[in-house]
């Protein structure tokens, strides 16, 4: 998710837009919105939208109100009003597309119950947000530790101080209930800091950590996906998918949410065909669906008595021998119902990608000719011999 003019430098550091992570365009973070009202012009009688979405770390973001009208765009480093000090994030999204977002996320539009943004951050707030965000990875590592001193079956998947430094917050993911009182008063005795513990979800925590998919792109949660509906593994069986929990799992180790992506294609086209456990009467006996073909609107079926003997045919032809058993009719055999197919010609060989000839190793090689044809030459020269 970045610009086209974004790359990543070897200090991990974008190059290329100069800005270190806060590029006009947003694409340089996650679940980025696109500000397509930004080049319309307001009404002349209507006040713009005086609110900002600010994003804090790993995609989690908020709405706030700016009560002093401070000019700010995309990219601004502010300080924030929260409970207790204040929090440090970077403005993702101002103007009237901030009430699109705030209306899609059920958030209320009336600005004085949103929290206000105190004032751009200085160089001191920026440098505390710094060094408190670095000691990150070492108190995670700690956090755990501890976790695992007092038994409890939690998972710390992520850790993030406040922007002033005076909480942090733990996320974690469990699979039931955690008595975490004493972990709490351990975690505030190490850390001499205010202490929250939030627990997530497994896709919520793998959208904020992020990474790379089967796909080879970025996980669909951490990137633009908001919503997590339920898949099931329904989902897979209408697609005709082995059901490999290895191959069907995400990193969250629950199914991959992109099995609903094309499910509603897959249904639409499966009202033409008639279900698996259909049986067809013939005078050879009955006949199974052994296997369906959704792409080519193929199905396979095999005799009672002949069952490694499978019978291609087309939807149309299934459903044409279903209405002659509905009116209480056997037909004489599948065979007749199969289409043929001209059986191409397969070559064994295409030179189709400018490959070299078979015989190219059969070719002398001239040069190698020659130079026997002068070691020749100078062992039968006596008078170069008598020189040397």
């Amino acid at each position: 998710m970045g610009c086209t003019s974004c790359a990543t430098n070897t200090s991990g550091t974008p190059k290329g837009c100069k800005n270190n992570g806060t590029c006009g365009t947003d694409g340089c973070n996650k679940l980025t919105v696109f500000d397509w009202l930004s080049n319309m012009s307001l009404p002349g009688n209507m006040e713009p939208f005086n609110a900002l979405e600010v994003r804090f770390k790993n995609g989690r973001k908020d709405f706030f109100r700016n009560p002093e009208n401070m000019p700010l765009t995309i990219g601004d480093i502010v300080a924030t009003e929260t409970s207790p000090g204040h929090d440090v994030g970077i403005v993702t999204l101002t103007g009237e597309l901030v009430k699109v977002q705030m209306k899609r996320k059920k958030v209320s539009v009336k600005l004085e119950e949103l929290p206000k943004i105190y004032r751009k951050a200085n160089q001191k707030d920026i440098d505390i947000w710094q060094k408190v965000r670095e000691k990150e990875p070492e108190v995670q590592k700690r956090s755990r530790e501890i976790a695992m001193a007092l038994g409890l079956k939690m998972k710390i998947s992520d850790v993030e101080y406040q922007g002033d430094g005076s909480k942090v917050t733990f996320y974690y993911t469990a699979e039931d209930r955690v008595d975490f009182r004493q972990l709490i008063k351990d975690f505030a005795r190490a850390f001499s800091t205010r202490i929250e513990m939030k627990q997530v979800g497994f896709r919520q925590e793998a959208a904020r950590l992020g990474g790379i998919g089967s796909c080879g792109r970025e996980l669909c949660c951490s990137t633009w996906l908001t919503d997590f509906r339920s898949v099931n593994t329904s989902a897979a069986r209408y697609q005709q998918l082995s059901l490999n929990p290895q191959k069907l799992a995400g990193q969250c180790g629950k199914l991959k949410c992109c099995l609903n992506y094309e499910l509603d294609t897959y249904m639409e086209a499966l009202e033409s065909f008639p279900k698996m456990d259909v049986k067809l009467l013939t005078e050879k006996g009955r006949a199974h669906c052994q296997k369906v073909d959704i792409f080519k609107g193929l199905m396979w079926f095999s005799y009672e008595s002949e069952g490694m003997t499978w019978l291609e045919l087309s939807v149309d032809k299934v459903n044409e021998i279903i209405a002659i058993n509905k009116k209480g009719k056997k037909v004489s055999a599948l065979e007749e119902f199969m289409e043929e197919k001209p059986v191409e010609e397969q070559n064994l060989f295409n030179n189709v990608v400018g490959q070299d000839s078979l015989t190219r190793f059969d070719r002398p090689n001239k040069k190698h000719r020659k130079h026997k044809n002068r070691n020749r030459n100078r062992k039968n020269n006596p008078k170069r011999n008598a020189k040397n």
